[in-house]
């Protein structure tokens, strides 16, 4: 079953193209950039052929999609010979508020929910959505599901997802803990399991996505129980640009003494913030790291904060589990900054974590157990892939209609 799978941002489409008939293969994939500004791109990597770009004006995401079934059936670059051959399309959608708790085939109710939780996620439901609808004009009759970044998180408690505001404000407004990254929490820790040999709904599991933006989730009993991304994407860790979990008081006290407005608040917390914010230097954790080993005091200090947060949150998870069976590193800077996972890990030996530093060394990008024979509590890195899990999806709710 050919299967594409969409990631659609604002003015960005990500796309790849599976054949889940024959081992989950990977026949293409890429990016279009700069949906509706001036000298739009289209870069498309077929596998086994040489890579192309193309740089034109991509008015809206109707022309970008068309441009991805353009490519897909190219004559020189292309991947199948039909666009036909596509049997559905599986689409990431990054909120969908307490009416998903697993992946769904849409339908005009699904596409409504969609939009309403759009002032959830102001800058990528809205986009999620004109991706669905642009497949619908271009591939009329084709079946499309929603993987919900949300629905992994729907299994935790009252008490952890709730807000000690008015509760009034929960019942107007629906404001609560939602999370996010859930499709790769669960992805890497059924993975990391598998690979172990155990039972994923017997094993008490941390998984720590950690890339420019970056969550955590205590899993017990194959369910997620909290998660350190709140109502926003920015709650919780500190990230390459947002803050993470801040008094709320802070936020306040700057916007009356520097004259801010709500979005310029926003702006701050999203954009300026986080290790970037810190560091006055980069967002990227390699820049900081080689900055900080010629001695600049506030990449140091960036780094510090960094791994110090996310021990802070691990620790508290581990109360939540009442113990820990497995911590797993995932995500761009989870899978390859070995220096952020021996800092994270360092000094919590009375916990039953200790690090091998020659096997964290080495696994970079790819499945490796980074702890010690002797540790209580198993450390992997366990490479993520979102897009094969809305791939499976996909693929399981489409046969299920076939049946």
């Amino acid at each position: 079953m050919m299967i594409l799978v969409l990631n659609c941002g604002s003015s960005s489409i990500k796309y790849q193209l599976f054949n889940m008939s024959e081992s989950s293969e990977v026949l293409a994939k890429g990016l279009i950039e700069r949906i509706g500004i001036i000298d739009g791109i289209l870069t498309h990597k077929p596998a086994g052929k040489d890579p192309f770009k193309i740089v034109l004006d991509i008015p809206d995401h109707t022309v970008g999609i068309n441009m991805v079934m353009e490519a897909l059936v190219h004559p020189e670059h292309g991947v199948i010979k039909n666009i036909n051959e596509i049997k559905a399309v599986g689409h990431r959608v990054a909120h969908g508020g307490e009416n998903f708790k697993e992946s769904v085939l849409i339908n005009a109710d699904v596409k409504r929910d969609i939009e309403k939780c759009g002032e959830l996620a102001p800058l990528h439901n809205p986009a999620h959505l004109k991706g669905i609808l642009s497949c619908e004009k271009l591939l009329p009759g084709i079946p499309q599901v929603a993987v919900f970044d949300t629905s992994f998180h729907q299994t935790m408690p009252d008490y952890a997802y709730m807000y000690a505001i008015p509760y009034e404000y929960y019942e107007k407004y629906r404001i609560r803990k939602y999370g996010f990254h859930g499709t790769s929490h669960k992805f890497v820790a059924e993975k990391a399991c598998r690979l172990l040999n155990v039972d994923f709904r017997n094993t008490k599991i941390i998984t720590c996505h950690l890339g420019n933006g970056a969550s955590i989730t205590a899993i017990e009993k194959g369910k997620s129980i909290d998660t350190s991304m709140g109502f926003t994407p920015v709650d919780g860790l500190i990230m390459g640009t947002r803050t993470g979990e801040i008094d709320p008081g802070v936020l306040l006290y700057l916007a009356e003494k520097e004259g801010l407005s709500v979005s310029g608040v926003n702006n701050m917390i999203n954009k300026k913030s986080g290790v970037a914010g810190i560091s006055q230097l980069s967002s990227d954790m390699r820049d900081l790291e080689a900055a900080a080993g010629e001695g600049n005091p506030k990449a140091i200090l960036a780094l510090n904060m960094y791994a110090y947060k996310i021990k802070k949150f691990i620790g508290a998870y581990i109360a939540a589990l009442n113990g820990l069976d497995l911590l797993v590193f995932t995500a761009g800077v989870g899978e390859n900054d070995v220096n952020s996972r021996k800092m994270i890990c360092s000094g919590m030996e009375y916990l039953g974590i200790e690090i091998d530093d020659e096997q964290n060394r080495i696994a970079k990008a790819k499945d490796l157990m980074i702890s010690k024979p002797s540790s209580k509590v198993k450390v992997m890195v366990i490479t993520t892939d979102e897009e094969f899990v809305i791939a499976s999806d996909t693929q399981e709710i489409i046969e299920k209609l076939t049946c």
